[in-house]
């Protein structure tokens, strides 16, 4: 028995050192990566500062409107990914992409990521980059608790919102974080401190968003660069793990009446548990507006990359017929 538990724990010691070893290593590499991967890194957009950090802001086009693009949690290099949707707007309208604390070429600011945190940093960046209010938004996913708590605090500023299956923030209540999903953050943002994320790009970047044309080669390398750099970082981390609170700020406050907001929901099999319940939360939430519109589109969560042309002329139907007409 002794000279059994003997040979355990030699070999449990043994599996510590070679996990260590191949941590060590690992992080060595992803240093030394990222060290090569800066030099050749350009910036592309404005940068705000914001108490010695930087936020990124890209503004481009001509137009009456301008719309606002606000990637989902994770999205590593909003400016890269999203490019093959926003370039259909350029057609006749302005554009701004904000890369909010830790996302593209921003700056990770390890500060609150409280949702008025967040919400002030993106106006004013706005503001100080010469794009001004009024806006239409355009979120995906998480940044719809954003979007939604916007409209609620300065209506004024928010003309329309072009909803990219977001998160309502009464889902993010309902479904609040548990133990098991903290701790799986917290142990993605550990790996990918070391740099594990490294042996798995699938997972890193969105392999669609090379496969595709609308970005040029340099952009690719780029857009790789830095979701190595980005992926999972502090910022992110925090504002997953603040969901809850964030959403529970936008719940506590009157529904936005009197914002126009397009769902558009992705959906892969409409007659599951999960695309009814989300329709049905949509279609609650659209009831109780004064102009709004549920439209169901067959996809993935990343809908932007798979109908970019469906999004552009949903918007600009929405646009044209609904809210310019409530104008």
């Amino acid at each position: 028995m002794k000279k059994a538990l003997k040979v355990l724990k030699r070999l449990f010691g043994g599996f510590i050192v070679f996990i260590l070893f191949v941590s060590v290593s690992v992080f060595g590499y992803h240093r030394y990566q990222l060290g090569k991967e800066s030099e050749a890194m350009d910036s592309k957009g404005t940068f705000i500062e914001f108490q010695n950090k930087k936020l990124n802001v890209y503004n481009k086009g001509d137009g009456e409107d301008t719309f606002v693009f606000m990637s989902g949690s994770g999205i590593a290099a909003p400016v890269y990914e999203m490019k093959g949707l926003y370039s259909k707007f350029l057609k006749e309208n302005k554009i701004a992409v904000v890369e909010r604390a830790g996302y593209g070429y921003s700056d990770v600011f390890e500060d609150n990521r409280d949702i008025d945190t967040i919400l002030e940093q993106t106006r004013n960046a706005l503001i100080q980059s010469g794009s001004k209010p009024p806006y239409i938004l355009m979120p995906h996913s998480i940044s719809g608790i954003e979007a939604i708590y916007w409209a609620q605090k300065y209506p004024n500023e928010v003309k329309a919102i072009i909803a990219l299956d977001i998160g309502l923030p009464k889902q993010y209540v309902k479904h609040k974080l548990g133990f098991l999903n903290s701790l799986t953050i917290r142990g993605m943002n550990l790996l990918t401190k070391i740099g594990f994320h490294r042996l798995a790009p699938s997972l890193t970047y969105n392999p669609e968003v090379i496969k595709q044309t609308f970005l040029k080669e340099h952009e690719k390398e780029m857009y790789k660069a830095i979701s190595y750099k980005q992926t999972f970082n502090d910022d992110m981390e925090q504002e997953l793990l603040h969901s809850y609170e964030n959403s529970k700020k936008c719940v506590n406050l009157p529904i936005p009446k009197e914002t126009p907001i397009l769902f558009v929901d992705a959906y892969q099999d409409k007659n599951s548990k999960y695309a009814k319940q989300s329709y049905k939360d949509y279609k609650e939430f659209a009831e109780q507006l004064f102009i709004s519109d549920v439209i169901q589109i067959k996809s993935t969560h990343s809908i932007y990359l798979y109908f970019p042309d469906e999004i552009y002329n949903l918007s600009t139907d929405f646009i044209n017929k609904k809210v310019r007409k409530m104008n």
